[in-house]
């Protein structure tokens, strides 16, 4: 069963239903937030529908974004080849 996901996910050929069906996850993730009981709640943010996804999605992308920047900027990533020259 995983196998079959692993490579359903890794085909290239699927990246367009893969993508829809992760906005998807995202969207009802989002919504689904909306009809959660905010009586108990620590932080005020918490008060907020869809506080969760919309942190948890800004959160990885500043986590991509700097990883990105430290991999090509600080020289972590090489090339394929790197130790073969």
């Amino acid at each position: 069963m995983i196998r079959k996901l692993v490579l359903f996910i890794g085909d290239p050929a699927n990246s367009k239903k893969v993508k829809k069906i992760g906005i998807a996850m995202l969207i009802v993730t989002f919504i689904s937030d909306f009809f959660v009981h905010r009586e108990h709640v620590h932080y005020i943010w918490d008060r907020i529908p869809g506080w969760g996804a919309l942190y948890g999605f800004v959160s990885c992308v500043i986590i991509i974004l700097a990883s990105k920047f430290y991999g090509h900027k600080c020289g972590i990533m090489r090339d394929e080849d790197y130790y073969n020259d």
